[in-house]
């Protein structure tokens, strides 16, 4: 893992509001591959990018972004 790695929730906040990576990309005005990029951890998003893909999405960055790993669905404590 680089110390520079960035995880994001891309693909979930995609699949929840059933956005596909196209549509997301003419939205960010970036290339659809960009967001394949940044979903697999292959890019990290400028501090622009990083903030229009989560007031795309109505959440806060750190919903979108962090620097850890995020825990994997249902493995959450209730």
């Amino acid at each position: 893992m680089s110390s520079e790695e960035v995880h994001n929730r891309i693909p979930m906040l995609r699949a929840e509001r059933g956005v596909s990576r196209k549509e997301l990309a003419t939205a960010l005005g970036v290339h659809y591959q960009t967001i394949g990029y940044l979903e697999r951890g292959e890019y990290s998003p400028s501090l622009y990018l990083a903030l229009r893909i989560a007031e795309y999405f109505e959440v806060p960055m750190e919903v979108v972004f962090s620097l850890k790993p995020f825990p994997r669905l249902g493995s959450e404590p209730k």
